[in-house]
């Protein structure tokens, strides 16, 4: 008996490409050779799974805050300092976060007031070359990394 809910869901194709597809292997490895994956490595070592399904954006952030060294200046568990997607409540309460979601804005407040450079660009305020070359640029640096919140229904999925 199958239960419901969503479990490996295929990606839509066009225009998702799965990162361990044959596809998605060469795309990595033509970043890699051209030198726009230099942050790849940090951020994976980091990697974490968001533990309720509106905090994307703050486990996104917990992975990068962590990639770039930032002491989270209180212990995350036992002596372990480290970021967490239930740490990051300095500009909206986690239970407003986890009933509403996160905007944008608040992602940005959230990376300020935990020591990040931030610099938010917005589609009516920045041209799509522009942001290209940004995302070029980040790319580039291991210790520059870019967060990107789009609506997911652009790219066909739920």
């Amino acid at each position: 008996m199958a239960m419901a809910g969503l479990y490996r869901r295929a990606l839509p194709s066009p225009p998702a490409i799965e990162f361990a597809s044959p596809q998605g292997k060469q795309l990595f490895t033509e970043a890699l050779g051209e030198g726009t994956m230099e942050g790849f490595f940090k951020l994976i070592s980091y990697y974490q799974t968001q533990s309720e399904p509106a905090y994307c954006g703050l486990a996104t952030l917990a992975v990068i805050l962590n990639a770039l060294a930032i002491d989270p200046g209180r212990t995350w568990k036992g002596p372990w300092r480290w970021f967490d997607d239930t740490m990051l409540d300095c500009c909206k309460p986690l239970s407003k976060i986890k009933a509403e979601g996160i905007t944008f804005g608040k992602v940005a407040c959230l990376a300020y007031c935990h020591g990040a450079k931030v610099e938010a660009f917005r589609t009516n305020e920045s041209s799509i070359d522009d942001f290209r070359r940004h995302v070029i640029s980040c790319a580039s640096s291991e210790d520059c990394h870019v967060i990107s919140s789009y609506h997911r229904g652009v790219f066909k999925q739920v």
